[in-house]
């Protein structure tokens, strides 16, 4: 598929497939209706992503338009816990919730009680019982309508999670999320739509993973909304493992509100294709924006991040670290893009990317930048491409390393810096075993390297 016509089409076919699926949500809401048309509407004219958009220029879709993906149209009410014994994360107690292809599973959770003033559940049960604060809240940080991957989720909306945290309340017990998507005869098509809202001086933790079964084709099409009120915190962990031949892109939008504190960490291992696209927005003066990355890419894998911060008001700090692991042929790509307004004075913004190149078919495309218009700021940014430097493995093989532990002692400490971040001890040694296994299997790629 090759042609914008036939690229037209495929969204089109997609839309026309999903509108069955859409509509099985009984509520018939204005608000809601209105955002889907607006949507569907404005899939006939978005600009089709490619070479000539900026954001689009390392990232090509051509593989993705070659499937025929199927909406998903059927929820998974059969799974039951042991189904899924594989992928829970050891000694964590948390308030655990399922999505299997898109759609809650509420056998899965793990509570039946929640705490005075949290509400853990799904978008769909929540358009049944509280459609009026979401009209208040839904699309307040999203473009449905500018984003043409965005205005297929909204066209299509169906379920999704849905957190809401209410004032001065602070949770102790982390929120785990595991978004499961199983393989079916077809690729399906799996497009949660997230809203996370945080009132005033709200305190919580949340885990998002996103896992497959075996080798399945599907296409993720996710969108979050996150809404920070006043002096309120959340600490976000992403972690997406998913199948090799999986197409991935998650787009989260950011709104934080005065003294608000969002802190996030993401690590990237899975899909042939994946994007993680982060737009993050200043709605008043004090709040502190913190995100680090860490991706690992290896043959046949393309990996994405792209990050829009936009500081238009005096006062918020923001400070971005991303680091890439890639090996084989692994393609990684980074855009970020820091703005500062020139009514935002005092603030206080930092951008890092580096990428360590574990073989010479290896490719990144980086490009940190900033625009920056008032005069009375902090800010910085750069990035990095390089290998293991010869003399660290020399001097470990010196004391009796063997090579090949040595390379992953070193790309282990590259990726401290980001692993530090994480402060879930049981969520931390997950990712860590993740990666001593991810490791071990290229180490026979790693030696070659070497050898070289």
């Amino acid at each position: 598929m090759n042609t914008a016509t036939d690229s037209r089409q495929w969204f089109m076919q997609l839309l026309q497939q999903g509108d069955t699926a859409a509509t099985s949500v009984e509520e018939n809401h204005a608000w809601l209706n209105r955002a889907r048309e607006n949507a569907r509407t404005a899939l006939q004219s978005l600009p089709l992503p490619g070479k000539k958009q900026e954001a689009w220029r390392y990232t090509s879709i051509e593989g993705l338009l070659d499937h025929n993906f199927e909406p998903v149209s059927a929820d998974f009410d059969a799974l039951q816990t042991e189904d899924i014994d594989n992928w829970l994360l050891p000694d964590t107690e948390a308030y655990r919730i399922v999505f299997a292809n898109g759609r809650f599973v509420p056998a899965l959770r793990n509570f039946d009680v929640l705490p005075e003033g949290v509400t853990i559940g799904s978008l769909q049960h929540a358009l049944s019982h509280d459609p009026l604060s979401l009209a208040i809240w839904f699309g307040q940080t999203t473009h449905h309508t500018k984003h043409i991957f965005t205005a297929l989720n909204t066209a299509l909306i169906n379920d999704g999670l849905f957190v809401h945290i209410r004032r001065d309340t602070v949770l102790e017990r982390p929120i785990e999320v595991i978004h499961l998507n199983l393989g079916l005869d077809t690729p399906q098509l799996i497009q949660p739509r997230n809203l996370i809202v945080l009132d005033r001086g709200a305190n919580a933790q949340l885990i998002e993973r996103y896992e497959s079964s075996g080798n399945s084709v599907y296409f993720h099409n996710g969108v979050s909304e996150i809404l920070l009120e006043d002096n309120a915190a959340l600490t976000h962990y992403r972690l997406q493992q998913e199948s090799p031949r999986a197409y991935h892109l998650h787009q989260g939008f950011l709104s934080q509100a005065a003294h608000s504190q969002y802190r996030r960490t993401s690590v990237a291992m899975g899909g042939k294709w994946a994007r993680d696209d982060l737009q993050v927005r200043f709605q008043a003066e004090g709040a502190d924006c913190d995100t680090a990355g860490l991706y690992l890419v290896g043959d046949k894998q393309l990996i994405d991040h792209h990050l829009d911060v936009e500081h238009n008001r005096p006062y918020n700090a923001s400070r971005h670290n991303y680091k890439g692991v890639l090996h084989g042929t692994g393609r990684a790509v980074f855009d970020g893009r820091i703005l500062v307004e020139k009514d935002a004075q005092k603030t206080d913004a930092h951008l890092s990317n580096k990428n360590l190149l574990l073989s010479r078919n290896a490719e990144v495309d980086t490009k940190p930048s900033l625009e920056i218009y008032a005069d009375d700021v902090k800010c910085s940014h750069g990035t990095t491409v390089g290998q293991l430097e010869p003399e660290q493995l020399f001097y470990m093989r010196s004391r009796g390393i063997d090579t090949t532990t040595a390379m992953k002692m070193l790309c282990l400490g590259f990726a401290g810096e980001i692993l530090e971040t994480i402060k879930l001890q049981p969520v931390r040694e997950h990712i860590e075993r993740q990666l001593h296994s991810l490791l071990n299997n290229v180490a026979d790629k790693l030696d070659v390297l070497q050898d070289d």
